[in-house]
């Protein structure tokens, strides 16, 4: 679509409405007109008359009063199609309901009822329409103790709160925001899929499931890295890697950062940053000058070393041979040393000031199996 075209968001500022807001003025859309819930209806035409695409978010959920579920999401859908129509205006229309649509709740019959005046506006007009039915989504910017689990989970978990976990084996189906919003905009592109029914609705892919006490699980598992080091899956597509991105969005602004803990002597000092079983140790290693460290060797774990300030040599022998490898590298170029199996091996501060080591090993340090070996180089 067009980046210059007027696009119509109904409940910009809502969770759905915010997150598509900012991706559309980064894809360089100018001309968005968003429609809040303290706007007249008046607006709300005026938007209609020059919209050349419609999305349709706005909608109530949680209301004090039964009647408003009708009046938030069916009625007011009803009065964005009669507003469109009375312009002549036929540009698609997009609208986003719930799969709570297929129960008998006020909310989903709300909802069922807005399904209908659009695809009745479709079979009227020939406008083209889309009706996303959406499981639960989560995702940063989503309002905490509300209507999203996740939200409340990540926000009262990283705040430092209880949580309420009634049954862990209820299970959810969930969808992630920018999974939303590729989908909104893909729909904007003419490419949006849908059920080839009496009702073609669309749905957000991928849909995850998952219950609510593996979900607690897991997002107490993000609190407790900053202890353990561990890495969540960050797997492309896993829900954890996901939820992982929505937790963080929910950290106090007093905790953006946290110390390590880092073992320090005569020598320098050496702190771990990261461990996962799936990708190895992360951690930086200070040397102070004149200080060798290392004289070991190791079966199968493997390492790489990048001096990222000051001056060092690295030193590798193979554990039959008398030869002697040196490599000096420094901070004034990124160079990485690989340190094979089989290979004794040591590093000297060979500098005036204390080197930073980054090093990396394939494999988290287990006192229990070191696979360390002393041996001088």
């Amino acid at each position: 679509m067009n980046p210059a075209s007027p696009i119509l968001i109904t409940g910009a500022g809502g969770f759905v409405g915010k997150n598509l807001v900012e991706t559309l003025k980064a894809k360089g859309f100018t001309d968005l007109m968003q429609f809040e819930k303290d706007d007249t209806k008046d607006t709300l035409a005026k938007y209609c008359a020059r919209a050349s695409f419609v999305v349709h978010l706005a909608g109530v959920n949680r209301p004090p009063k039964t009647d408003e579920f009708y009046s938030g999401n069916a009625s007011l859908t009803e009065t964005l199609i009669m507003d469109l129509e009375a312009v002549g205006n036929l540009a698609p229309v997009l609208v986003t309901s719930s799969i709570q649509a297929a129960y008998e709740n006020d909310y989903g019959k709300s909802k069922l009822e807005a399904e209908d005046a659009v695809f009745e506006h479709g079979r009227r007009t020939g406008a083209k329409v889309y009706v996303f039915r959406m499981e639960g989504v989560f995702g940063k910017w989503c309002r905490p103790n509300y209507n999203s689990v996740v939200a409340t989970f990540c926000y009262n978990i990283a705040h430092g709160l209880p949580i309420q976990v009634r049954d862990p084996n209820y299970e959810l189906p969930l969808v992630y925001i920018d999974d939303v919003i590729q989908c909104i905009c893909n729909a904007m592109d003419g490419n949006a899929v849908q059920d080839k029914l009496s009702r073609p609705i669309c749905h957000i892919h991928p849909v995850y499931r998952i219950t609510l006490g593996c979900l607690a699980k897991i997002i107490r598992s993000f609190a407790d890295s900053r202890n353990t080091l561990a890495v969540p899956n960050l797997t492309d597509g896993s829900l954890e890697k996901k939820l992982y991105s929505t937790y963080v969005s929910y950290l106090p602004e007093d905790q953006f950062s946290y110390p390590l803990n880092s073992h320090a002597d005569s020598r320098g000092s050496f702190t771990e940053i990261l461990r996962t079983p799936e990708r190895g140790q992360f951690s930086i290693n200070i040397i102070h000058s004149g200080i060798v460290k290392g004289n070991h060797w190791h079966h199968s774990k493997t390492e790489k070393y990048l001096v990222v300030s000051g001056t060092c040599t690295t030193r590798l022998r193979k554990v039959s041979t008398g030869k002697i490898y040196e490599i000096t590298t420094s901070g004034d170029r990124m160079e990485v040393i690989d340190i094979p199996t089989g290979y004794t091996h040591n590093i000297e501060n060979t500098g005036k000031t204390d080197a930073a080591v980054f090093m990396w090993a394939n494999e988290p340090f287990d006192p229990k199996h070191p696979d360390t070996f002393p041996l001088k180089v």
